[in-house]
């Protein structure tokens, strides 16, 4: 297997981030690109879509609709490479980078982690690899959804399974980790080092269960016909807003998280089975689950913080941060500890 070219990398200032290819222009990968390119930094990107890829280019971007040319550029520039694509595709992204980029790190974007990282390992290129996911979207797709500052103060999560799966951590790995991290503050956002497993246990619980619980409430809102749509309210669009998101994206962050999904789902079943038998006693009542779930909200919001806009809502209040440098003597058991911790890395 051949790794990243460590005499070209080693070059490389600890401040800089080396030119960013983006693979995948919609509303991430899209909204990446907007953020830095206005930092100033090195970035361009492919789309299929050729109505995307003139979108692209009409509002400034450097854009293409060929994902060999800009990988055979990524491998001359030795960029850092982002998979932005739907899981459907990662499979065939990764075959593309392994024959035009040879050379080149990459991370992705991928709402799950562990099918990513599966099928990173399977082509043996897992020296080369660091899963990240920022925890901020809207329901909207595309590029004509993407917006600057998107990620400004989003938790960005970046997976370090690798670094504990090896005997000795090597200095390429170490140098792409930090790239990575990076790359999420070039966005504005805050790295948190997760493991895979947990993290797709994670998002099961405050990303993609709130998408079937959106798409069940507006199909038993939709039951009470125009009466319910004339008298729906905020809570109601609150509680429906993500549903408005493309349902091919909904199955690709539920499906391939199933089976954690499933686990979840369970847990809430039983919930709504025991608020249900409280309002069907004798004397109805909403004391447990009503009081329970302000306690639980009230928890959550002082941890993290609501971000309105994110389908995925989390963001940043008061976080442990902790600063090292990659390769260090101990550092991975650091991020081990931050992870414990719910903390954010900066790397230097």
């Amino acid at each position: 297997m051949r790794g990243v070219n460590l005499s070209d990398a080693s070059r490389i200032p600890s401040t800089r981030l080396k030119p960013v290819c983006i693979v995948g222009l919609g509303l991430i990968g899209g909204s990446l690109l907007r953020d830095l390119v206005a930092q100033g930094h090195t970035a361009y990107g492919y789309t299929h879509s050729r109505n995307g890829t003139r979108a692209a280019q009409r509002d400034g971007f450097d854009a293409t609709n060929s994902l060999i040319d800009v990988l055979q550029r990524a491998q001359r520039d030795d960029a850092l490479i982002v998979i932005a694509v739907p899981f459907e595709a990662v499979a065939d992204v990764l075959d593309a980078i392994a024959q035009y980029a040879p050379s080149c790190g990459f991370t992705d974007v991928v709402s799950v982690k562990k099918p990513v990282y599966d099928l990173v390992l399977a082509r043996g290129m897992g020296e080369r690899y660091v899963g990240g996911h920022p925890m901020a979207g809207t329901e909207h797709s595309g590029w004509v959804a993407s917006q600057e500052g998107l990620f400004s103060r989003a938790a960005w999560v970046v997976t370090y399974d690798y670094a504990l799966e090896v005997d000795r951590v090597p200095e390429c790995w170490s140098q792409l980790f930090a790239q990575v991290c990076k790359l999420a503050a070039a966005a504005g956002a805050e790295a948190v080092p997760v493991r895979v497993n947990p993290h797709d246990e994670a998002v099961a619980r405050v990303s993609h269960l709130p998408h079937v619980l959106a798409e069940a409430l507006a199909l038993v809102g939709d039951k009470g016909g125009t009466l319910a749509q004339s008298l729906a309210a905020g809570s109601y669009k609150g509680g429906t807003r993500v549903a408005g998101t493309d349902p091919v994206l909904v199955r690709n962050m539920c499906e391939t998280n199933a089976e954690s999904l499933v686990r979840v789902l369970d847990e809430y079943i039983e919930v709504l089975h025991t608020a249900r038998a409280d309002l069907a006693g004798a004397t109805p009542s909403m004391k447990q689950l009503a009081e329970s779930g302000h306690r639980a909200y009230t928890r959550m919001s002082a941890r993290s913080g609501a971000r309105r806009e994110s389908v995925s809502p989390v963001k940043i209040s008061s976080r442990p941060v902790m600063r090292l440098h990659p390769g260090a003597p101990g550092w991975v058991r650091q991020l081990q500890q931050i992870e414990s911790l719910g903390g954010r890395v900066e790397v230097f």
